[in-house]
């Protein structure tokens, strides 16, 4: 069984951001049907004391709940292209995977999960892949407070830059970056295999254009975006 979670837990009318949850989620549906997926959408919350962000970590039980296979995380306002592969057939399963990743020690604190590691992996988990096997990379951190996590994630100079009068930009907060510090921690903590999809493309001489991600930026900055993107693809 293979699941394709999203997150969509808001106060607002219709859900989050229905102007570009408009635009993503068909294709994302069409996606899961073409690699026989189900989609689930989080809707509630289970860590309160957390950022909202940190919902994402229900994977690490809802996939043993949903007897999955494969797990696969999509922010909701990822466009996917629909010639996206199946990436469960390219990627092995004792493999967690990412679209890419950052250089850890620009963004969080090190400890000694880190230090052992000494691969620098830094979570983009806008898209995470990982098989029934490697369910620890959802897994909750069960060492730390909110605070203690957040007080070691610093977010780069350009996220926490304040917007020019007139920029479509956001402010990204630590908090909001605790579930990419999450998964980065468990990457190293558990010792687990990584791999992002950029080289996966590569070893399969591929350089593919599958997605269209944005997170610094407004709500209608991203649907100007998506739309563009999707004049692009000709779809």
């Amino acid at each position: 069984m293979k699941t394709v979670y999203l997150l969509n837990i808001s106060q607002e009318p219709g859900g989050y951001a229905p102007e570009i949850t408009a635009i993503t989620r068909p294709w994302i549906d069409r996606w899961a049907a073409k690699i026989g997926a189900e989609v689930f959408t989080i809707r509630e919350r289970r860590f309160p004391a957390w950022d909202l962000d940190y919902e994402k970590l229900q994977i690490h039980d809802l996939a043993r709940e949903r007897g999955d296979d494969w797990s696969i995380y999509l922010d909701s306002d990822a466009l996917v292209h629909p010639e996206l592969p199946d990436i469960t057939e390219l990627l092995p399963r004792d493999t967690v995977a990412h679209n890419g990743s950052d250089f850890a020690p620009i963004r969080w604190k090190y400890d000694e999960y880190f230090r052992r590691d000494g691969r620098h992996v830094g979570s983009c988990n806008w898209l995470a892949v990982a098989s029934s096997w490697c369910l620890d990379l959802w897994r909750p951190l069960d060492d730390l407070t909110p605070e203690q996590a957040v007080a070691n994630i610093t977010p780069t100079a350009e996220e926490s830059r304040p917007p020019e009068p007139g920029e479509p930009k956001v402010v990204v907060s630590a908090a909001h970056l605790v579930s990419d510090y999450a998964l980065s921690r468990n990457i190293a903590r558990f010792g687990l295999k990584f791999t992002t999809l950029g080289k996966l493309w590569q070893s399969h001489g591929m350089t593919p254009d599958f997605f269209s991600h944005t997170y610094t930026t407004t709500h209608a900055e991203k649907v100007r975006l998506l739309t563009e993107t999707l004049k692009r693809w000709r779809l």
